[in-house]
């Protein structure tokens, strides 16, 4: 690591600590010689996901998309926003865990429905309804139906 004060490229650590809830390490150092100290952030590299939306386009993924949408499914129900920021963070590291760089919006909208059915029935019910379009009646009626037998069993 090159020294900000007079570009000597030795440095050694005094400190390491995690940083920003583990997502980085904070790492103090000193040059060996100026011995001026500096910190420097070291972070995970991440490749960029792709999603793949249903008109055939392609967009880089972005959580703050998919927590506006959980968001507005949950408006005036009792789901506190930092369930929906752990479950966007939950599905954002099964992405990234997956080695496909590319997911389409499908499997991303089956993702959060499954989660948001545990959370909160009726924002799931909201989801579903923008998520899969619901034409009429009879295709919402269809949903309910099928969520009140899991629930049953």
């Amino acid at each position: 690591m090159k020294c900000p004060y007079c570009g000597y490229s030795e440095s050694r650590v005094i400190d390491s600590r995690p940083a920003e809830e583990g997502a980085t390490i904070r790492r103090r150092r000193e040059c060996l010689a100026c011995s001026k100290r500096f910190t420097t952030y070291e972070i995970i590299e991440r490749l960029p996901l792709v999603v793949i939306k249903r008109d055939g386009s392609r967009q880089t993924f972005d959580k703050v998309k998919l927590i506006n949408g959980m968001v507005r499914a949950c408006e005036k129900r009792p789901v506190a926003l930092p369930d929906l920021e752990r479950i966007a963070d939950d599905i954002e590291q099964e992405l990234q865990s997956n080695l496909e760089r590319e997911i389409s919006t499908t499997e991303i909208g089956e993702m959060v429905m499954d989660r948001l059915k545990d959370v909160d029935e009726v924002a799931y019910v909201r989801f579903a309804s923008v998520y899969r379009s619901f034409k009429d009646i009879n295709t919402f009626m269809e949903e309910l139906t099928k969520l009140l037998k899991q629930k049953e069993k």
